[in-house]
C-alpha cells in the first residue's frame, strides 16, 4: 500500500509538471534529491561507525550489561508471557539498550533475533503474539537519550548546534513510549490470551 501511495504521488507530480511545462524543474529536483541522499548516506557512515565503535567499547566495558540489568524488571513487566530465562529476553534487553543510546541500526539485528526467538514461542505461527506486538511498538517509539542519527544528519547540513535536539528528542520519545505502552496494555486487556493448544484440532468428547 505504501508503495502505491508513493507511486501515486510521483505520477501526479509528473502529470502536473507536464501540464504546467515544468518537466525540467521536476527532473532537476529528482537528480538533486538523489545526489543529496547519496551525500547524506556517505556522511552518516563515519558517524555510525564511530557510534558503533563506542557501543562496542561500552559492551566490552559492561555498560550495556548494566543497562540491561536495570531494564530487566521493566522487560518482565512488559513481556509477562515470555519465560525469564528464554533467549528472547536477552535480545529484547539488548535491543532496548541500543535504542536508548540512539543506535537504531545497531538495534535492528537484536530486534530481529528477538522476534525469531519469540516466534519459537508462538503457538500460531501465522499470527503475531502480544509479546511480538509489544516489542514492535517499543522498538518504534523507544526512549532515546542520544539521537545519534539525527545529530549526524544535522551535522551534514551544517547545523550550528546539531546536538540541541537532545532534550526535545528525549521528551518526545518518553511521550511516544508511554503512549505505546498504554495502547499495548489496553489491547492486551481487550483480547483473550491464546490458549497453548491454539490451532490444534480437538477430538469431541464421546457422548454417554
Amino acid at each position: 500500500m505504501v508503495n502505491l501511495i508513493w507511486l501515486f504521488f510521483i505520477v501526479v507530480g509528473f502529470v502536473v509538471a507536464a501540464f504546467q511545462g515544468n518537466i525540467d524543474a521536476v527532473t532537476k529536483a529528482v537528480f538533486d534529491g538523489a545526489q543529496t541522499g547519496v551525500t547524506i548516506c556517505f556522511g552518516l557512515i563515519s558517524i555510525l561507525v564511530f557510534w558503533l565503535g563506542i557501543m562496542r567499547i561500552a559492551e566490552d566495558a559492561g555498560l550495556l550489561q548494566k543497562i540491561a540489568r536495570l531494564l530487566r524488571p521493566v522487560v518482565r513487566f512488559l513481556f509477562p508471557g515470555v519465560p525469564k530465562d528464554h533467549p528472547a529476553i536477552g535480545y529484547i534487553m539488548s535491543n532496548m539498550s541500543a535504542n536508548i543510546l540512539g543506535l537504531g541500526n545497531a538495534a535492528t539485528p537484536m530486534g530481529i533475533k528477538a522476534m525469531q526467538e519469540l516466534q519459537k514461542l508462538n503457538p500460531a505461527k501465522d499470527t503475531a503474539t502480544p509479546a511480538m506486538c509489544t516489542l514492535l511498538a517499543l522498538n518504534t517509539s523507544s526512549i532515546t537519550l542520544i539521537p545519534t542519527t539525527l545529530i549526524a544528519i544535522r551535522m551534514n547540513f551544517n547545523s550550528i548546534n546539531p546536538a540541541e535536539i537532545v532534550g526535545t528528542t528525549l521528551a518526545a520519545t518518553v511521550i511516544s513510549t508511554g503512549a505505546a505502552i498504554l495502547v499495548d496494555r489496553w489491547y492486551r486487556s481487550r483480547n483473550t490470551p491464546i490458549p497453548p493448544d491454539h490451532g490444534k484440532s480437538r477430538t469431541p468428547p464421546a457422548k454417554g
